[in-house]
């Protein structure tokens, strides 16, 4: 047994060494942009050698066509582009917003500076600018693990500590509620580097915790402590590698961008974003995956103390029943 022990910890370490390494650092090997939302503005005439310089980069821009500045702005605060080149008569202008991602503001500036003509100066206008106190949006990526780590943490504990049913509950969601003030207060109020809502962000903060810890909790309810490494490591090792919050999901291979939205680490970061800076832009679908995992999370708690109480009624009748027959 000790030899069998042996072997499966040398085997297994290495396993696990290997799986980090390619979930963290593959991602971030091959972030680069596809079909990354942009927007071309000015009439049709003047923009289609824009488009066509852009469209030589094959897969990596998604063009959105918009009519002048205004509509390009719009649909920039609304999320639905990161930016939008502006054809004007004294040339190309940018907008951007760093907000969304400094990394691809900065990403497109270089992209429009090679197309413009040479001797052309490029104009930035940064729609939604980053805050002064975090223009790189260091913080906000800092804060996807340290979430995901508080969620586990709190799955783990109800679970370790035998709490059942509407106890295990209302543990997750109180340990979640304050997680989400103690956040807030730490980013918003110290750190100034959220600018939304107070209260907006710390229901983020709040939802994305519950969405892990909820998912912990409700496997392990379901399969027994195993569940706590299962749920951990999916949260671990795909949702915070690719969650895009240090660039963008569309910067990272496919369909990893994708997946990332999916899973709570992803979900919470673009739903931080909404709420922070854009008032609440694009903010449903990012809201709803976190619910879905909260709901599903704490339904498969309940779910698992309902059969444990079913099962554990059953054997006594059983036994009995054998007794007075034999």
């Amino acid at each position: 047994m000790s030899t069998r022990r042996l072997i499966a910890v040398v085997v297994l370490v290495p396993v696990l060494a290997a799986l980090a390494l390619w979930a963290f650092a593959w991602p971030a090997a091959r972030t680069t942009p596809r079909d990354l939302p942009l927007g071309v503005a000015g009439p049709a005439a003047a923009t289609a050698q824009m488009e066509k310089q852009l469209n030589r980069h094959e897969g990596a821009f998604e063009i959105h066509r918009y009519a002048d500045e205004a509509a390009a702005r719009n649909a920039i605060e609304d999320r639905t582009v990161y930016g939008a080149v502006v054809v004007t008569a004294q040339g190309p202008e940018l907008l951007t917003a760093s907000a969304a991602s400094p990394t691809v503001a900065q990403l497109l500036q270089q992209a429009v500076a090679k197309q413009a003509a040479e001797g052309t100066e490029v104009r930035t206008v940064d729609v939604v600018p980053a805050p002064e106190t975090d223009p790189r949006g260091a913080a906000l990526n800092a804060s996807v693990l340290p979430l995901a780590l508080a969620g586990m943490a709190a799955g783990a504990a109800v679970t370790l500590l035998g709490l059942r049913g509407i106890r295990a509950v209302t543990a997750l969601t109180g340990a979640a509620a304050l997680i989400g003030v103690t956040a807030a207060a730490l980013a918003h109020s110290w750190l100034e580097v959220l600018t939304g809502d107070w209260w907006a962000e710390a229901g983020v903060f709040a939802l994305a915790t519950l969405a892990v810890s909820a998912a912990v909790a409700g496997l392990a309810a379901l399969i027994g402590t195993a569940g706590i490494g299962v749920a951990s490591f999916v949260v671990m090792f795909l949702g915070n590698p690719f969650s895009g919050a240090p660039s963008a999901p569309q910067m990272l291979p496919e369909p990893v961008g994708a997946i990332g939205q999916w899973l709570p680490p992803g979900a919470g970061a673009s739903l931080l974003r909404s709420v922070s800076f854009f008032d609440g832009a694009a903010a449903t679908g990012p809201a709803l995956t976190l619910a879905w995992w909260a709901a599903l999370g704490l339904g498969a708690v309940l779910l698992g103390s309902a059969m444990r109480f079913r099962t554990r009624n059953t054997e006594p009748a059983r036994d009995k029943e054998l007794a007075t027959v034999g």
